[in-house]
C-alpha cells in the first residue's frame, strides 16, 4: 500500500516533467509525509524525493529523530538521500528498484549497514520493483523521443 503511493507520487513527478522518483514516510502505521522529485522546478538539487519528505515528517512531527519511520521509495536512494536517512536515524528503508549508477544501500556504496557509522537502518529491496522501473523507463523513452521535437531535454539526463 504505501510503495503504490510512493509510485503515485512518482507519477505527479513525471507529469510535472520532473524524474519520477516517490517517497512516502511511515510512522506507526500512519504516513507522515508524501513527496516526489522537485529538482527542475526548484532549481535545487537537493530537492529528491526522499529529502523533501524527510524534512516534512520532521516538520510534522516536530523533531529530527525519526528513528521509528520507515521510508518507501521507488529507487534506490542516492547518497546524499541515504546520508539524510542515516542523519535522520530512520528505522528502516523500503525500495522498488536499484540504481546502478547512483545507488548507496546496495548497489554502489551501501551507506544502510557500515559500521563506521553510528546508524544503521534496514533495507528492503524490490518491492514493486518492475512497476517503480518501468514509470523511469517510460520517462526516459519519451524524453529521448521528444528530443529534437521543439522540447528542450531535461539538463543532465
Amino acid at each position: 500500500m504505501y510503495m503504490n503511493m510512493a509510485l503515485d507520487e512518482a507519477r505527479l513527478a513525471a507529469e510535472k516533467g520532473e524524474v519520477p522518483i516517490g517517497a512516502v514516510i511511515v510512522c506507526d502505521g500512519a504516513v507522515v509525509a508524501r513527496a516526489h522529485n522537485t529538482r527542475e522546478i526548484d532549481n535545487d538539487p537537493t530537492s529528491h524525493a526522499e529529502l523533501i519528505a524527510i524534512r516534512e515528517a520532521s516538520a510534522k512531527l516536530g523533531r529530527w529523530r525519526l528513528s521509528d519511520c520507515t521510508v518507501y521509495a521507488t529507487l534506490e536512494p542516492c547518497p546524499m538521500c541515504a546520508g539524510a536517512m542515516h542523519q535522520a536515524r530512520i528505522d528502516r528503508l523500503v525500495y522498488g528498484a536499484p540504481d546502478p549508477k547512483a545507488g548507496a544501500v546496495g548497489t554502489l556504496y551501501d551507506l544502510s549497514n557500515d559500521e563506521r557509522l553510528n546508524h544503521r537502518f534496514a533495507v528492503t529491496s524490490g518491492i514493486l520493483s518492475e512497476e517503480s522501473s518501468a514509470i523511469l523507463k517510460k520517462f526516459f523513452g519519451d524524453l529521448r523521443a521528444n528530443r529534437g521535437n521543439g522540447r528542450p531535454p531535461v539538463e543532465g539526463v
